[in-house]
């Protein structure tokens, strides 16, 4: 029975798999990647308005963390020579207006942020030397500056994932005013630095704000990489997500491609023949996940591998499940050994599940079992049973918990037999109590186990922080798509700003 990974691992993909990986092959178009993507993120328009509006905390972060070099500079006058310098520049009641984006085809991101006030401090030093003599003087300033930002960042495949070059950056100011605190200054002099170290203080802000958000984008960037390969890794079993190709960006979505590669000890899963067509994804929801079948059977593969499909139970647990109401007559062994208030059944997989997505039958789970009942603290199982079982599943989301269900669609049982009676074989009218027993009891409890382990899992990960919308799983031939709405959660991108900028 399948007891740990396709269910788990669908609903991490759900979640992460648009997330940034390592590449070490990019090709150069998206078409030409396609059948090598395991799973593809859409996210559309109307998601892009919901990020789009945090993005003024990240500009905020930018303008705040940014650290402003002292600057120095001189210009001759009629009289002399005047020489200045700033420093300890520092930035107080910042405030933004609105943001606004575009997303430009195959070109890149256009954003602009409007009406970002600010006021910078520090202490200037200035002064002028003539025939008439030096003077110089030292006194506290401020800044007021009304500024419009604009960014047009575009995405690439460039070191190891998907980056972003910021490098279109600029800011256009309204009002850039320099006050010289005190009367100590002469008004000629005042006048004379409005006019020219103004112009230095434009291109210094500018400079570092543009750098600034350069950096954080990078930050952030590296951040879901981290966090998407921390979240697929489980044990020897991880994920690579590497993008195939750079994203595509139309007038109403961004998509990304990713290999979706199982990696086990020293194997690495291949995808070369995937079905993927952009056509197969709609515009309806905020984010859409293409999955392929490809993407699954390594990872159930490498579980099984790894011993991860097993359960035991025991106890009164047992005997409260075996109180399920079943047509068949329940065996005179299995009932004695129920009595017995210790009895345990292990159940693990024998061979690899496999699975088969498609439009008609959903997603269908084939899959060999093996069981053995214990009773009392004999050493030697009452009863071995092997079970071949075909199984629909179905997974769904909801109030931040998941739910599976499950519609047996084959289940047989192939051997049954009592080794402490000399494996001695049992009869038809038993083996098909042990196969209601399947049906009814194991496989609903193998199904509400996954759904707590899971749910625990994925709310470890911090899915649970996220207001996910109506999310649907639609089967496909081959591959599942997965569509949702979300609400970003605002406090986690504050905390990542304060955590990583501090």
């Amino acid at each position: 029975m399948p007891c740990d990974v396709f269910p788990p691992r669908l609903l991490l993909l759900l979640f992460l798999s648009a997330a940034f990986g390592a590449s070490q092959g990019c090709q150069p178009d998206p078409a030409s990647a396609y059948r090598f993507t395991g799973t593809v993120c859409r996210l559309t328009y109307p998601a892009a308005v919901v990020l789009n509006e945090k993005t003024t905390k990240v500009i905020e972060a930018a303008f705040q963390h940014a650290r402003y070099p002292s600057m120095k500079g001189e210009k001759s006058v009629l009289i002399g020579k005047v020489l200045y310098g700033l420093d300890n520049l520092e930035i107080h009641n910042l405030t933004i207006g609105r943001s606004e984006f575009e997303l430009h085809p195959g070109k890149g991101i256009g954003m602009e942020i409007s009406n970002v006030s600010a006021s910078f401090s520090g202490t200037i030093q200035y002064g002028y030397t003539s025939w008439l003599g030096d003077v110089s003087q030292s006194v506290d300033f401020e800044i007021e500056s009304q500024t419009d930002l604009g960014i047009n960042p575009k995405l690439y495949c460039g070191k190891g994932q998907v980056a972003a070059d910021t490098s279109d950056c600029y800011l256009n100011f309204h009002k850039l005013s320099l006050h010289l605190h005190g009367n100590k200054e002469p008004n000629w002099l005042k006048k004379l630095f409005t006019d020219f170290v103004t112009f230095t203080v434009k291109m210094v802000i500018k400079g570092q704000i543009c750098k600034e958000i350069n950096k954080v984008a990078n930050i952030l960037a590296d951040f879901i990489q981290e966090t998407a390969e921390h979240v697929l890794t489980d044990g020897n079993i991880r994920m690579d997500i590497s993008v195939t190709a750079a994203p595509v960006i139309t007038a109403n979505y961004i998509e990304s491609y990713h290999k979706g590669l199982t990696k086990y000890n020293n194997t690495v899963a291949v995808i070369d023949d995937s079905v993927f067509h952009p056509s197969q994804l709609t515009e309806n929801r905020m984010l859409y996940f293409w999955v392929s079948d490809q993407v699954f059977g390594p990872m159930i593969k490498a579980a099984h591998q790894d011993g991860r499909f097993q359960l035991n139970v025991s106890g009164a647990e047992l005997t409260e499940l075996f109180k399920t109401n079943l047509t068949s007559a329940m065996p005179e062994f299995i009932r004695k050994c129920l009595e017995t208030g210790s009895p345990e059944l292990r159940v693990w997989s024998v061979h690899s599940p496999f699975i088969n997505t498609s439009s008609d039958w959903g997603t269908s789970v084939f899959a060999t079992a093996s069981g053995q009942l214990h009773c009392g603290s004999q050493d030697t199982p009452t009863l071995t049973f092997v079970t071949d079982v075909v199984v629909d599943v179905t997974a769904s989301y909801a109030d931040k918990k998941l739910f599976l269900r499950g519609k047996p669609s084959d289940i047989s049982v192939t051997e049954a037999m009592l080794p402490s009676e000399n494996h001695r074989l049992i009869d038809e009218t038993q083996i098909e109590f042990i196969r209601e027993a399947v049906e009814k009891i194991g496989i609903p409890k193998v199904l509400s186990v996954l759904e707590v382990v899971i749910t625990r899992l994925l709310n470890r990960q911090g899915v649970d922080l996220f207001d996910i919308i109506n999310p649907v799983v639609t089967p496909r031939d081959g591959y599942v798509v997965i569509e949702m709405d979300f609400g970003f959660p605002h406090h986690l991108l504050v905390d990542f700003l304060r955590k990583t900028l501090q």
